[in-house]
């Protein structure tokens, strides 16, 4: 990267500091995806009310609203733990929620719904007549989800996958808010001290859509590595 008065290295790391950031989140989104999609498909009401709320919620709150709730109300609430086990237990821990672990549990938080409705939906896709066959022929519960239910689910998910890691990777920006010295923060600070907003935020934008460019090339060819023996379509 040019050297863009001096910011360009932090700019750099900033940018990395933002790609791993939208990774860790992307992996935090999918596994609570996957768990709210299964809650949504229990036959128990509690575990079906719970994901429903959790995803109503989070399609009604401004994802900036929160972040900031997160990053303030969830050191407060450490806080409160922390010296509840020091007064029961006499123990002095501490712990520090940075604004890094703030984004990455934020956003991952959010997008968790987003992927949940996605999972839920890609796995009403599949057949049920092929998951009793697996049953049929002795399969465990779990083999039967390895080699049919999942494959053929993750070929329907993909699209949404796609999609939702798209707006998610954009939603990282949101944390220069909270003090991450991510590439926008940095972006940002060299504006005010530079009077060059362009010269800054142009190569931010070509970042972002350097990355998306790559992640949009990965998804086409997982989908085509799923779509193997249902003739693409």
């Amino acid at each position: 990267m040019l050297d863009l008065h001096g910011y360009g290295p932090r700019l750099l790391e900033g940018a990395g500091v933002t790609l791993q950031l939208a990774v860790l989140s992307l992996t935090l989104a999918l596994i609570l995806g996957l768990l709210t999609a299964s809650a949504k498909l229990s036959r128990h009401w509690l575990p079906r009310k719970v994901a429903t709320l959790y995803t109503t919620v989070i399609r009604g709150v401004p994802d900036l609203v929160l972040m900031l709730l997160l990053f303030f109300g969830g050191q407060i609430l450490l806080n409160i733990i922390t010296d509840a086990i020091y007064d029961r237990f006499g123990l002095d821990w501490y712990i520090n929620l940075n604004a890094f672990a703030a984004g990455v549990i934020t956003i991952g938080f959010i997008f968790g719904a987003y992927m949940g409705e996605t999972f839920r939906g890609a796995f009403m896709a599949v057949e049920s007549g092929q998951i009793e066959a697996g049953k049929a022929y002795g399969m465990t519960p779990w083999l039967v989800f390895r080699r049919i239910q999942f494959p053929q689910m993750m070929r329907h998910a993909l699209p949404g996958i796609s999609n939702n890691w798209m707006v998610l990777l954009k939603t990282t920006a949101l944390v220069s808010v909270i003090g991450l010295s991510d590439m926008v923060r940095i972006a940002a600070e060299a504006s005010r001290a530079t009077h060059e907003p362009f010269t800054f935020l142009i190569p931010v934008a070509i970042v972002y859509l350097l990355i998306a460019s790559v992640s949009e090339w990965l998804f086409v060819w997982l989908q085509k590595r799923y779509n193997v023996g249902f003739g693409g379509r």
